[in-house]
């Protein structure tokens, strides 16, 4: 692929993942504001960016066998832990941007847990089978995330078990 078509699509899937996730965190507001029918429009088009998103990083050819999306995955974890959010956070604290501070903190913790899973399912996706797991449990305030059952409280923010997510 010729490089201004690549870098083309490069920007174009970072552009429709961004708006497909403000889309569905919009509709997320209008549920809460008891405006449904805005909040299906959010999440109709927002699922119309994932698609426009999925092609472009198809047409960049990123979208492989489990085993590799996996270490992609790992990857982009294990960057995001030892060199992004640690510098994020820092920065936050040096011009005391409390707020920033905190979300680049939950982030970080909570990347690593995901690194950790993604790991898991690589070795066992390595062996062409799928991973034992049970259900999975996701903070809805910093991203703590657990398989098994939910802890009564988060150890990172504090927010109580039934507010998990479940997957």
């Amino acid at each position: 692929m010729r490089k201004m078509t690549q870098q083309n699509l490069e920007n174009a899937y970072a552009g429709e993942s961004q708006a497909h996730m403000r889309y569905l965190i919009f509709s997320d507001v209008a549920e809460k504001e008891g405006k449904s029918n805005l909040a299906r429009l959010f999440k109709a088009i927002s699922y119309a960016e994932q698609v426009h998103a999925t092609s472009h990083y198809r047409e960049l050819g990123n979208i492989q066998n489990s085993a590799k999306n996996l270490e992609m995955a790992i990857n982009g974890e294990n960057f995001e832990v030892e060199e992004m959010y640690p510098v994020y956070e820092n920065t936050a604290a040096f011009q005391k941007e409390k707020g920033a501070e905190r979300s680049a903190h939950f982030a970080w913790e909570a990347e690593k847990i995901h690194a950790q899973m993604y790991t898991s399912a690589k070795n066992e996706a390595d062996k062409g089978k799928d991973m034992e797991i049970g259900k999975l449990y996701v903070c809805p305030v910093c991203g703590f995330t657990v398989q098994g059952s939910a802890p009564d409280q988060c150890p990172e923010c504090h927010t109580k078990k039934e507010l998990f997510k479940i997957f």
